[in-house]
């Protein structure tokens, strides 16, 4: 639980750790977002691809995956954000805090689309992802599991796949049938 707040913020970063704990906010480029909690279906496609990366990355110890809600600081002033998954890899310079949040890129973030987010996450998000150098972009429609693929190459995001129910990873060398 945080304290009560001594003094107003100063930064729009202090307003986002100033936010209670589990809010579903993010921030991009000094604007706050705030989200509903997410539908079913979405929920449903999330806890498939978290367990199935589970297996791939933690089982193995090649890393951690992580769930949202769980803030991301891409960095300390601007941009902080609440993918859907989160895939930090044992290779990666940054790693989560224990008792605290991550700071940093991580290797791989994947985006389940709700219905008031579709352009959010495939414009907004992309761009950002690929300004901070996450290594793979996966973004999931729920609804008809739809899947686009970007791999940063380059230093730009290029869709590498496009397909139905099933994520080929570059990266992790890897398909994830969902």
């Amino acid at each position: 639980m945080k304290s009560a707040v001594v003094r107003p913020p100063k930064t729009i970063m202090e307003v986002f750790r100033n936010l209670p704990e589990g809010t579903l906010a993010e921030l991009i480029d000094n604007v706050i977002y705030m989200s509903p909690t997410p539908v079913t279906n979405h929920q449903k496609v999330l806890q498939t691809l978290f367990r199935r990366l589970s297996e791939q990355i933690e089982d193995t110890d090649k890393g951690q995956v992580i769930v949202a809600p769980f803030d991301i600081y891409l960095d300390e002033t601007s941009n902080a954000v609440q993918p859907d998954i989160v895939v930090i890899l044992a290779t990666n310079k940054d790693q989560p805090v224990p008792k605290g949040h991550f700071h940093g890129s991580p290797d791989l973030v994947v985006e389940i689309l709700s219905p008031g987010n579709r352009d959010h996450d495939l414009v907004k998000k992309k761009e950002l992802y690929e300004r901070f150098g996450i290594k793979e972009y996966w973004i999931v429609d729920p609804e008809t599991k739809a899947t686009i693929v970007y791999a940063l190459h380059l230093g730009k995001n290029k869709a590498i796949s496009s397909e139905q129910g099933n994520i080929p990873s570059q990266l992790l060398a890897k398909s994830f049938v969902f």
